[in-house]
């Protein structure tokens, strides 16, 4: 399976402007396809139209004998694709998140949560399209959209900021891959660790951390998606595997709701936040899929793809959220599965699937920062090193990510600082400021209040969800909090 991922290189007609686009990083941009892995081309280029052209007027600007891609994916195939890229470790923390706001207010707040998140979904699909159109391009990726709606702004001081707003995506996708790539190194090593400790005794925590290191590293030199689909699939069929086995436990004497607390407490609100928004990490699969699909148009709509997909997926959310905690009370830990008894051979079975799925996951978490990173060191190194220099590229970030999760082994916190600083980011905050920079000086004030309500969500839970997070984290190191 072949991926065309195109880079929008961006040009202007008008002459005192170019400059603006002309530039990315310290090199100059041209034609030239820039060596990256063999599944990777990006050799685009975006003919931004002179402000004054209508969008009816963008067909003068296409870029002749673009290429279409051959293979295209039905609606029930992008259904799946959601599904598996919303279900992740994400949703065996949600009853942790509920533990932190209480069994009422947490639901409420999931419920929420999930339409503003889907909502925004709904803004990127939008806004690519409009750009789409404007450009007379085929598909756009997040950051490409970024990109272009402040590269097609009638603003010349927003026109300005159009590298930069790349930049930010490019970022905060690489924090976003490489903490989930954290969360999976902790994740695993706590499942396994509660597996062995019972069969041979306590084992230092760091061992079975180190002792995945290596499969990892093996893993992630597969440089070809087409070699990772097999594990893929393997991993998405001992996922809805586990979650059944899962629902099968938490159904099992189950208590009076009126025996949990219906709200916690305020404080405490920052981290069910984060754990939440972390939950909702597939908005960087919505426009790849939508970029894929046969009917492109059928991923909107009140009964489209991605309400369709949200709604079981959300659905699923709310399910493992309340009746986890509704079974576990206050003793959840940060994954459900680690509140699975270890005596029992149907519940040492689901935190083994579920900690292979989260490892085979693993490389293709990696493999974004790979691919947004490559380029660049890439075009400091002589071509015969480009092979050497993306292997260390891929070893150095297994190698970060064990580091950082070996210094937290807190997974809860780790979960909820991921997903207050790079979630919220990319989930709340970027679609708000795209939708608004889109639709420039036809944005009517209903629509820019909303944008700016989204935002602020966005901020105050990055600020207060950071904050909270990492005293967490830093009472734990001083010893404040162990458990």
């Amino acid at each position: 399976m072949s991926m065309q991922e195109a880079e929008p290189l961006i040009s202007c007609d008008k002459a005192d402007e170019s400059s603006v686009y002309q530039k990315r990083g310290s090199g100059v941009v041209s034609d030239a396809s820039i060596p990256s892995s063999p599944d990777i081309v990006r050799a685009k280029k975006i003919i931004i139209p002179d402000i004054s052209i209508s969008d009816d007027d963008s067909d003068l600007f296409s870029d002749a004998g673009e290429d279409v891609p051959d293979h295209k994916i039905s609606n029930t195939d992008t259904i799946i694709h959601l599904l598996k890229g919303n279900i992740g470790p994400g949703i065996l923390a949600l009853p942790d998140a509920i533990k932190n706001s209480g069994l009422v207010v947490g639901n409420i707040g999931l419920v929420v949560m999930a339409t503003i998140c889907v909502h925004c979904m709904h803004i990127l699909v939008n806004t690519s399209q409009e750009l789409c159109r404007r450009t007379n391009l085929p598909f756009l990726t997040y950051s490409d959209v970024a990109e272009t709606c402040f590269a097609t702004s009638s603003s010349s001081r927003l026109r300005a900021f159009a590298s930069t707003a790349r930049t930010v995506i490019d970022v905060f996708l690489c924090i976003t891959q490489l903490g989930f790539c954290c969360v999976y190194f902790v994740f695993i090593s706590q499942n396994l660790q509660q597996i062995f400790d019972h069969y041979y005794g306590e084992i230092n925590y760091h061992i079975y951390m180190a002792i995945i290191l290596i499969p990892m590293l093996f893993l992630v030199s597969i440089r070809n998606l087409k070699y990772l689909s097999p594990v893929s699939m393997l991993a998405n069929i001992l996922q809805f595997i586990g979650l059944g086995i899962i629902f099968y436990y938490v159904f099992q004497d189950l208590p009076c709701t009126w025996n949990r607390k219906a709200f916690a407490s305020i404080g405490q609100l920052p981290l069910f936040f984060g754990t939440a928004i972390y939950a909702f990490e597939g908005i960087g699969v919505v426009l790849p899929l939508e970029n894929q699909m046969k009917t492109s148009a059928d991923m909107k709509g009140w009964n489209g793809v991605l309400n369709t997909s949200m709604v079981i997926v959300s659905c699923l959310y709310i399910a493992v959220a309340f009746f986890g905690y509704l079974k576990y009370g206050d003793s959840v830990a940060g994954s459900i599965t680690l509140n699975l008894p270890v005596n029992e051979f149907m519940a040492m079975l689901v935190k083994l699937m579920m900690s292979l799925a989260v490892f085979f996951t693993y490389a293709l978490q990696v493999y974004v920062p790979v691919d947004i990173i490559n380029p660049f060191i890439q075009k400091r190194v002589s071509p015969q090193n480009y092979l050497k220099a993306e292997y260390a590229l891929r070893f150095s970030l297994v190698l970060l990510t064990f580091a950082l999760a070996a210094a937290i082994p807190k997974l809860d916190l780790f979960i909820s600082l991921v997903g207050a600083t790079a979630s919220s980011t990319l989930a709340l905050m970027a679609p708000a400021v795209i939708d608004t920079v889109t639709q420039g000086e036809r944005c009517c004030w209903q629509r820019a209040l909303k944008n700016v309500i989204l935002f602020i969500i966005g901020f105050l839970g990055f600020i207060f969800g950071s904050y909270v997070s990492l005293r967490n984290i830093i009472n734990y190191f001083i010893g404040e909090d162990k458990t």
